[in-house]
């Protein structure tokens, strides 16, 4: 038996790197945003707000996928 692993089409793939990317960015703005003498505290909040939407936007594509690996139920012909 060979164990398969789900096929990830590319726009589930483009999606994932996307929400890196916006992370990471979140990161490096943070970064010169200290060096331009802000204080970690208030970093820090910029951060959590700024990573709030994108934790939104990862358990939504989570979602999403979920309910496509699914199994669809078909209406019953009984009826």
């Amino acid at each position: 038996m060979s164990s398969q692993k789900p096929v990830k089409s590319a726009s589930q793939r483009a999606i994932a790197f996307l929400l890196i990317l916006q992370t990471i960015l979140i990161g490096v703005n943070a970064e010169n945003r200290l060096q331009q003498g802000d204080s970690p505290i208030e970093v820090l909040m910029w951060m959590i707000n700024q990573s709030i939407p994108v934790l939104k936007q990862a358990s939504s594509f989570q979602e999403k996928q979920k309910k496509s690996l699914l199994p669809r139920h078909r209406p019953s012909k009984d009826k």
